[in-house]
């Protein structure tokens, strides 16, 4: 692990601060840059994100991806928490937590949405940085990329009937354009551009050398297009966490709790 790597922590923390420190100054730059968006997904987070993962997914041999099947196992766990236990156990948390014991804190004509919130939050698994995280930890590709497909089709079809039973709801708005789209432009597209570019590259003179200088080289600019990702949505909410630290601070414990929990 290098430098950069093994501090990786830290970096996140100072562009967590600069993130919201340009956030409370300029928040007309950051509110431009949040209006760029198709169906409430973020254009300028989008392209991040591409760079993010790219460097893993160029990784991935599709016609490799039928050795998956002897990560059965792993895949029955993910799904098992994503599905079985975190929706639930966030619910019991944002209840206890929001609902109950912090509820004199915080604004009460906003209870029911910071619950609301955080259930949503739990019921949507995270796509893009599975792949940033496996890649960090010298992950199976092929196997982050069939367990991520596979999640996300489950949440096409679960999001709204999870949702509504947690939060007692009978129906609920659906979203649809933004969980389809999401979908393309989180996993489709940029799988394709990875692929096409390393089936361009295999076709060269000492392809299977080129590519693998090329990952060397793009994998640096995975870790930058995260930094840069949390510069950019903390930024989104400076203003918001300057002027409410403690309403985000009492949100965030039942999350990392979830967290601690889950990863357990």
């Amino acid at each position: 692990m290098g430098f950069f790597e093994k501090y990786l922590t830290l970096w996140v923390a100072l562009c967590i601060l600069v993130g919201v420190t340009l956030g409370y100054f300029f928040p007309d730059g950051f509110q431009f840059l949040g209006q760029i968006q198709i169906a409430q997904i973020n254009l300028p987070v989008a392209v991040l994100v591409w760079l993010m993962i790219i460097p893993m997914l160029i990784k991935i041999d599709l016609k490799a991806l039928s050795g998956v099947s002897k990560f059965a196992r792993g895949m029955g766990v993910t799904l098992f928490i994503n599905w079985a236990v975190k929706p639930f156990s966030m619910a019991l948390l944002a209840w206890f937590f929001i609902g109950y014991l912090f509820r004199p804190y915080l604004p009460q004509d906003q209870i029911e949405s910071y619950i609301a919130g955080l259930i949503i939050l739990a019921a949507a698994p995270c796509t893009a940085m599975v792949f940033v995280w496996s890649n960090l930890m010298d992950g199976e590709p092929h196997f982050t990329l069939s367990q991520v497909a596979l999640n996300d089709v489950i949440m096409i079809f679960t999001f709204a009937p999870l949702v509504g039973l947690l939060l007692g709801l009978s129906s609920i708005t659906v979203p649809w354009d933004t969980l389809f789209l999401s979908v393309i432009i989180y996993i489709v597209i940029p799988l394709v551009i990875a692929n096409s570019w390393r089936s361009l590259v295999l076709k060269q003179k000492d392809g299977d050398e080129k590519l693998t200088d090329l990952i060397n080289k793009i994998t640096p600019y995975s870790l930058s297009a995260l930094l840069l990702t949390l510069v950019l949505l903390f930024g989104f909410q400076g203003i918001q966490i300057v002027t409410k630290p403690i309403i985000i601070l009492l949100l965030s414990i039942p999350i990392l709790i979830q967290v601690i929990f889950n990863s357990g």
